[in-house]
This record gives C-alpha cells, sequence and structure tokens, in this order.
C-alpha cells in the first residue's frame, strides 16, 4: 500500500503477461526495470521515485500461480469464479525523508498475504471481460523481524482488454481500500512519544483508507521485448481517518514506465492460455 506495489517476493516478480486465448507457455523468466513515481505513504504530501531493476519469473501451473494477477495457489477455478490465496510485497518508507513523520519509526516492507475471490461478470466482447475481485490480505511488516499489522480489504472492479495477438493489454478498474484499526494506525496513528505541537497525538480507528482508480497496460515490441506502463488516483476525501496529522492531501497520484526482457520461456505450453 505504501510506495510502489511490486507484487513480489522471494525473488519472483511478476510481469505483463500475453493476451488471453493464446498458448502460453508454462513458464517464463527474465528481467525487467522501470520507475516509479508515488505518494511516501497512502495520504502523504510527499513523493518518493523509485526505480528498480529485478529478476521476474511468471509460471502457470494449475494450482501454483505467478502471473501479473499474484502470486500464490489457485483454490478454485471455474468459469464463473475464481479462488486463489496470494501475496504481495510494497517498498518501505523512511521517515528521516518524510517531514511529516520526521522523529517516527519508519515504515517498513509490507507483506500481504490471504484469500482473493474474483467473479466475472460478463466479457463485452471476444477480448474483454468486467470482473470483481474481493481480496482480504493480512499484512505483516517486515522490519527487524516480523510483526502483524492488521488486515486490507479492497473490493475492486476490473475491466480487461487483450489484442488477440498477444500485442497489447491493458486494464482499467475502480477500487476501496478498507482497514482495520491495526493497519489505519500504522500510517496515521501519533503515539504521544511521537507528539508535537505541529503533530498531536492521534489514535486511528477502522474504515475507509482510500477509493482508487487505476489503468495500466503493456506493448510487445519485440518477442523478447515488452513495454509498460501504470497511472493511479487515490482519493482520501472520505477516508476514516481523514483527521490524522499524517494524512496530509486529499488526493494523489502514482505513474511508472518500464521495460520487460524475457530471457528464457518454457517449450511446454500452459494447461490453459487465460490468465
Amino acid at each position: 500500500m505504501n510506495t510502489i506495489k511490486l507484487l513480489a517476493t522471494a525473488g519472483i516478480v511478476l510481469a505483463p503477461a500475453c493476451a488471453a486465448g493464446q498458448a502460453l507457455p508454462l513458464w517464463e523468466a527474465g528481467v525487467f526495470g522501470g520507475t516509479a513515481v508515488t505518494p511516501s505513504y497512502p495520504g502523504s504530501n510527499e513523493r518518493s521515485t523509485r526505480t528498480l531493476a529485478l529478476p521476474f519469473l511468471i509460471y502457470r501451473g494449475e494450482v501454483l500461480r505467478a502471473d501479473r494477477s499474484g502470486v500464490g495457489a489457485r483454490l478454485l477455478n471455474t468459469d464463473q469464479v475464481e479462488l486463489d490465496v496470494g501475496f504481495a510485497l510494497s517498498l518501505p518508507a523512511r521517515s528521516s525523508e518524510v517531514p511529516a513523520r520526521r522523529g517516527m519509526p519508519d515504515l517498513g516492507s509490507l507483506v500481504e498475504f490471504g484469500p482473493r475471490v474474483k467473479i466475472k461478470l460478463f466479457d463485452p466482447s471476444p477480448n474483454s471481460r468486467v470482473r470483481l475481485e474481493l481480496p482480504l490480505r493480512a499484512v505483516i511488516e517486515a522490519r527487524g523481524g516480523l510483526r502483524r499489522q492488521g488486515a486490507t480489504f479492497e473490493p475492486r472492479l476490473a475491466y480487461a482488454l487483450a489484442d488477440p495477438q498477444g500485442r497489447w493489454h491493458m486494464e482499467t478498474y475502480a477500487s476501496a481500500v478498507l482497514g482495520n484499526a491495526t493497519i489505519n494506525d500504522y500510517f496515521y496513528g501519533v503515539g504521544q512519544a511521537y507528539a508535537t505541537p505541529q503533530r498531536p497525538a492521534y489514535a486511528a480507528r477502522s474504515g475507509l483508507m482510500l477509493t482508487r482508480l487505476g489503468l495500466g497496460g503493456s506493448y510487445l515490441l519485440h518477442r523478447d521485448w515488452r513495454a509498460f506502463a501504470f497511472l493511479r488516483y487515490d482519493n482520501y476525501a472520505g477516508a476514516a481517518n481523514r483527521d490524522s496529522p499524517l494524512l496530509r492531501q486529499h488526493s494523489g497520484t502514482s505513474a511508472g514506465i518500464g521495460l520487460m526482457w524475457t530471457w528464457r520461456r518454457s517449450g511446454q505450453a500452459a494447461r490453459s492460455g487465460e490468465e
């Protein structure tokens, strides 16, 4: 949730994949690099620019999956409903680089883990799909050990469109992120020990964290090279902790671009070409 959501862990990095309907390889491996500009944390008026180059692995097994939608185990897959268990990783933010948090503990890397239901609502065309996603995630902070930092729920309505030849893929979505008191306090709470005249003590409560609109996509430049980009708008006007001294703006945007190079791919096709 803070900084760049990588959808990555343990050296497995997700990247855009080919269009539905193709005979996709069982696995692909390579390197992707990109630059993203995001708020330092949700609601921050400071921005962070990150440039990364990381290895990626896409795996399209019947149960174990590592594709553009997440890393995890697919427990149920029908024409209408899919249930999986997956996880994602967010990058940290140093409080010394964010004036609103100066003197407070850093925000560590966050691992989000839990079940997700995906419901296909309808297909406007043979190459497009509208679906509802319902992910419930426990949030664990990795900073000097592992600590539970609450849970989030992000219902999402998504529309995906792909070129039948696999040259491009795009997706747009609208979602709302809700958090329990623990994760809201992690971002927006101010303990007495960290209170100042400009930053009064504040105890966060559970509820809406933000609403979000997103757009992302990829384009095949060459058989082994794919460009990708995303744009995201977050709105905090209705947030449950709008009064927190750490929630500094009513809205924020994030954007990123990058390139993905496929080094090796499996000669064996996945059982199904659908991501």
